[in-house]
């Protein structure tokens, strides 16, 4: 017969985990009939909840010490995000417009630094700071970090934030297939989509046809020497093309794999295994006006009055491994990150330029944009007891940007395109190759923390210090080389061809003396060389003196040396500029935790910025339209204080509410500017530095669950964060006498912000979400995006200023999880259409044509996109 106990009184304790961050203890009290039962005093359920949930990481973001935020896998899934960069621009104050980067409070991505796992990381376009983010596919990143303030273990280089791109972290073993397909109203199905030839096969779509751009063989490894290629050499030794397909855009596509798997290695260690590979298709089809302005006598009349229409195709792809090993204290990781972008572009310009009213022409660019990117890293932190954490790690990047071949023909305007007037004279036909070597970039950091003092009843000891170094090295080797149709016989020779299929015209030109091909760059100027190392040690004390205050003292020595090597136009002797900057960067940032809901935080520091490269280089990057970006190996980097003071409140662990008011002095802030060209009466963009600028503005957030309203609205969600900013610039000896016309007074110089800052920025986001009777999400999302009017370029010369016009952004996005293998999402991008827009304001002296103030303008569609994707 089998014995009942009977059990009088049983102690359970059990603890429910509502989210990573909510803990409810709870202990019921039975009574039974044995007198002698024992008290249990605590079952422990362990849980690591879910990390990327929009729940944990709002309570990450409660807990910190710093201003961090963040967005994790969750919240990319649901927002429809298919890219970093996209997932970045639904962060509070954060913005992008037309593929020029992040704009962080208002202020240029040249303010902005990245980081992949911790890791410093260059760009690998000489016209971006940091690396074009919509390069990275979301399937393989945990979670986005977002840095507002600075702490002393970041770089230096810091004034908008620092984002730091966590890949995937494995919870769970899975492998998943997603596929793409996306229709733009305006560029998808387009007859007659021009395409560089060959571009649109299987080599355009791998990114494979710039092999056939190359430098020709006769001159790809010695320097310039106006060589003259013969009639052979000129038909034979550039594979490149001048025709161009016409095509139908076909949808634009991608797909993607990814597979994580995690073992167990004996009793206690773990290895994870990740893959990831994307590979992507977009056709983008654009009109609109491309114009400049210039003074004439007490007017400003247009200088370049032209249309211009780009067809561009680009191809994306990108390859993630991953390894990780775990084992109690002990984390390893090794990750392989390879990115490459390929953009074939059709530029085509009709109207007329360099004021030549009467002198209407047509002229095309066709051009190759690749850039390819291997970042190898290695990770690991080691934990010994309960005190001591080391961490370090290294990372070793193969980088190169190219535009190689970039073609351009000018013909006057014709009335048949098949039967176009091309004169072999002059510059009308122009062969263009750049290229950005990174020649080595190496990153790597390590710390040493300790935790002091005692915990007593606290949950965490009182006192951390941390003690570490990181910095890069990175080497760049810069050619810019032009080659030109060369008339032997100097006649007024001449073909008339078909626009779109003029290389056998070329080539019947070539066989009869008319042109061959000779090299036009100086033999000195057209390479450069940039090293830039970065060596910083830093020192953090994070001192907690009760549950409610959280103080960290940060102190970082960071040293920072560019070497530029480079020779001035005709002349052989080097020029070696070698800037050697050591700066003191303290910082501290202050958290009261008022009750369990609030928290007010305060945070001062000193930060520097570095320039973009293409702002250093010192280069003449001619465009066709008459126009040239020119570097300033001369400039400074800006040294800014900033200032920020932050009140939070969390009502539940689903909802927030913050104010932060900040304010910013920048030394020696970087400008994009005007200034006349020598290139025939053209106009220059070139970089300055202000002697100060001044920011102050104040960020508002909240994440408000509507059921607080009606319990019939308990579904939806609201998130709105919006930033309002004030900026002035005090301009440099240099600015003021390229901006100041002849004709007025210092004290008459109307004052202006700085270039690139916006007013406003808003992010709103509404959200329904339900679960069906399987338990299985779905959400529908409206995200709406807008900053307001900034200026783009400063003027000159009595010439108003460009301003980028505010942008409207709204998309809709619908995802349904159907069952534990199948998801689809369903979304609307670009749902208003607005017109973006630049237009010259703020002039000194009257328009010639008060209606005319554009200088480029045109529609970018709207896109539908749908994604399927089955997880096994």
């Amino acid at each position: 017969m089998k014995e009942v106990m009977k059990i009088r009184k049983l102690s359970v304790a059990v603890l429910f985990m509502l989210s990573s961050t909510t803990i409810i203890y709870g202990q019921k009290v039975e009574k039974d009939t044995i007198r002698k039962e024992k008290n249990i005093e605590g079952v422990t359920i362990i849980s690591s909840g879910n990390k990327k949930s929009e729940t944990a990481i709002l309570g990450d973001q409660k807990k910190a010490i710093i201003q961090k935020q963040a967005m994790g896998a969750e919240e990319i899934s649901r927002k429809g995000i298919s890219n970093v960069e996209q997932g970045l621009t639904k962060i509070t104050g954060i913005t992008t417009v037309e593929g020029r980067g992040l704009f962080v409070r208002g202020l240029e991505e040249r303010y902005n630094y990245l980081l992949i796992n911790g890791l410093g990381s260059p760009s690998n376009n000489p016209f971006q700071k940091i690396i074009a983010l919509k390069q990275f596919p979301t399937d393989v990143v945990g979670k986005l970090n977002i840095y507002k303030t600075f702490n002393s273990n970041l770089y230096g280089d810091f004034a908008g934030a620092t984002f730091d791109i966590e890949t995937l972290t494995i919870d769970k073993p899975f492998s998943k297939v997603e596929f793409n397909v996306g229709v733009n109203t305006l560029s998808t199905f387009r007859d007659n989509f021009k395409v560089a030839e060959g571009a649109s096969g299987i080599e355009g779509y791998l990114g494979q046809n710039s092999e056939d751009r190359r430098l020709p063989g006769e001159i790809r490894d010695s320097r310039p020497s106006n060589y003259n290629f013969s009639a052979q050499q000129s038909l034979n030794s550039f594979k490149g093309s001048w025709n161009v397909d016409n095509v139908k855009s076909m949808p634009n596509t991608g797909i993607g794999f990814t597979t994580a798997q995690k073992f167990n290695v004996g009793e206690a260690s773990t290895l994870s295994f990740l893959f990831s590979l994307n590979q992507a298709a977009k056709y983008t089809y654009r009109n609109g006006d491309n114009n400049l302005f210039q003074r004439n006598g007490s007017v400003i009349q247009p200088n370049n009055l032209l249309n211009k229409k780009s067809y561009e195709y680009e191809t994306e792809s990108s390859a993630l491994l991953g390894l990780g090993y775990k084992n109690k204290g002990t984390n390893v990781n090794l990750n392989a990150i390879y990115l490459q972008n390929s953009t074939n572009i059709i530029e085509d310009f009709n109207g007329f330029k360099l004021g030549n009213v009467n002198d209407i022409r047509f002229f095309r660019t066709n051009q190759q944009d690749i850039s390819r990117f291997l970042d190898l890293q290695l990770t690991a932190s080691q934990k010994l007891g309960e005190r001591h954490l080391f961490k370090a790690g290294a990372s070793y990047v193969m980088n190169n940007y190219s535009q190689p071949d970039r073609k351009i023909f000018e013909v006057d305007y014709p009335t048949d395109f098949t039967k176009a007037v091309i004169s072999y004279g002059g510059n009308n036909l122009v062969r263009q190759y750049l290229d950005v070597n990174g020649r080595f970039y190496g990153s790597a950091y390590g710390e040493y923390s300790v935790l002091l003092g005692d915990k007593g009843d606290r949950k965490d000891y009182p006192m951390q210090l941390s003690i570490g170094y990181n910095g890069f090295a990175d080497v760049r080797e810069n050619s810019y080389r032009f080659i030109f149709s060369r008339n032997p016989r100097n006649l007024n020779e001449t073909s008339i061809i078909n626009i779109d299929q003029p290389q056998t015209t070329f080539n019947n030109a070539i066989l009869n003396n008319k042109f061959n091909y000779e090299e036009g760059s100086d033999s000195y100027s057209y390479l450069s060389n940039i090293y830039q190392f970065v060596n910083a040690g830093y020192l953090n004390f994070n001192y907690k003196p009760s549950e409610s205050w959280d103080i960290l003292l940060g102190g970082r020595l960071e040293n920072d040396m560019r070497i530029i090597r480079f020779h001035r136009n005709a002349i052989a002797k080097t020029t070696t500029l070698k800037p050697n900057n050591n700066y003191i960067l303290p910082s501290i940032s202050i958290k009261k935790a008022i009750n369990d809901k609030n928290n007010i935080r305060l945070s001062l520091s000193k930060t520097i910025t570095r320039p973009v490269l293409i702002e250093t280089m010192p280069i003449e990057y001619v465009n066709p339209d008459n126009t040239t970006i020119l570097g300033n190996e001369n400039i400074q980097n800006s040294e800014n204080y900033n200032i920020d003071l932050k009140w939070e409140y969390f009502p539940t662990n689903k909802e927030m509410f913050a104010v932060n008011l900040f304010a910013k002095r920048i030394d020696n802030a970087i400008e994009k500017g005007l200034k006349n060209s020598g290139n025939a009466a053209g106009i220059a963009f070139t970089f300055f530095n202000a002697k100060r600028a001044e920011l102050a503005g104040v960020e508002l957030e909240g994440i408000l669950s509507l059921g607080r309203i009606s319990e019939s609205l308990d579904k939806f969600a609201l998130g709105i964060n919006t930033t309002f900013m004030y900026s002035n610039v005090e301009r440099s000896e240099e600015q003021l006498e390229l901006e100041k016309p002849d004709f007025i007074n210092l004290d008459q110089l109307k004052k202006r912000g700085l270039q690139g800052a916006a007013p406003y920025v808003i992010n709103a986001d509404l959200k329904y979400e339900y679960k069906n009777l399987k338990n299985f999400t779905k959400t529908v999302s409206l995200v709406y995006n807008v900053s307001g009017s900034k200026i783009l370029t400063v003027g000159g010369a009595g010439l108003g200023h460009y301003f980028e016009k505010p942008f409207h952004q709204l998309d809709l996005v619908h995802q349904n999880q159907i069952d534990k293998n199948w998801n689809i999402k369903l979304g609307v991008q670009n749902i208003l259409n607005t017109k973006y827009r630049v237009e010259m304001e703020d002039s000194y002296l009257p328009l010639q044509r008060e209606d005319l103030t554009a200088i480029n303008n045109y529609y970018n569609g709207i896109t539908f996109n749908a994604t399927v994707g089955y997880t096994f």
